[in-house]
């Protein structure tokens, strides 16, 4: 199982450490968030192969964590509950959580779950790992030199513009709202921030579309906010 990473989302510490020490035992290498927001910034980050998901947790819980990870990702993720969470437990495997394991558990029976739910994902399943080039015709995206190219020329970006162009480009076809964009990008609560977003928006199809006020690949949703077309 080495070389496997899985993100243990937990906000108590000593959960997330216990659970790291049985891991790293195994070889495996353990990514740790503290809430679900988090959570969904270390997927962005790193290139996670199962996920360790407690239901109580502040800011987004298990449950909107796993409805939010299942609409654009497959990874496998095994709740955490107590077991006076029973209901959650049941509705967190409707909205797609894989497995559960009930608090407090016992290490080797952690171990041969993750141990099962990556051997299906990785080898018998549909893992492909993250895309590192994102090429959506004509628009092409490299994650390692953080290089955007625009029809055949490099565009210069600056650090912000660059990340909203690869959130974007990473979901391409989804629709993201205004405070969703600052939020992601600026790592900060939205406040305000709809005439920044689309200043930012604006010089980025002066950079990437041949006609920005047509644009062929940064598009507006009235009223909802932006996507990248695929």
């Amino acid at each position: 199982m080495s070389n496997h990473y899985v993100l243990v989302v937990d906000d108590d510490k000593d959960i997330r450490d216990g659970i790291e020490i049985y891991l790293k035992n195994e070889g495996i290498t353990v990514v740790k968030a503290k809430d679900g927001i988090e959570a969904i910034e270390m997927l962005e980050e790193h290139d996670i192969h199962l996920i360790l998901l407690d239901i109580m947790m502040p800011r987004l819980d298990g449950i909107a964590t796993t409805f939010k990870i299942r609409e654009t990702r497959n990874i496998p993720i095994i709740i955490l509950s107590a077991k006076s969470e029973d209901t959650d437990k049941v509705l967190g495997l409707q909205v797609g959580a894989d497995d559960y394991i009930t608090k407090p558990f016992n290490p080797i029976e952690l171990i041969a779950r993750v141990k099962s739910q990556l051997r299906r994902y990785v080898t018998l399943g549909t893992y492909e790992g993250i895309k590192k080039v994102i090429d959506l015709n004509g628009l092409t995206l490299d994650k390692e030199t953080k290089e955007v190219t625009a029809h055949g020329e490099v565009v210069r970006l600056t650090p912000i513009e660059y990340k909203i162009v690869e959130l974007l480009m990473s979901h391409a076809g989804r629709v993201f709202s205004i405070s969703e964009i600052y939020e992601r990008v600026w790592q900060e609560p939205c406040y305000n921030a709809e005439n920044i977003v689309a200043v930012h928006i604006r010089k980025i199809r002066e950079k990437i579309e041949i006609d920005a006020k047509n644009p062929r690949f940064l598009k507006v949703v009235w009223g909802i906010g932006y996507k990248m077309e695929k």
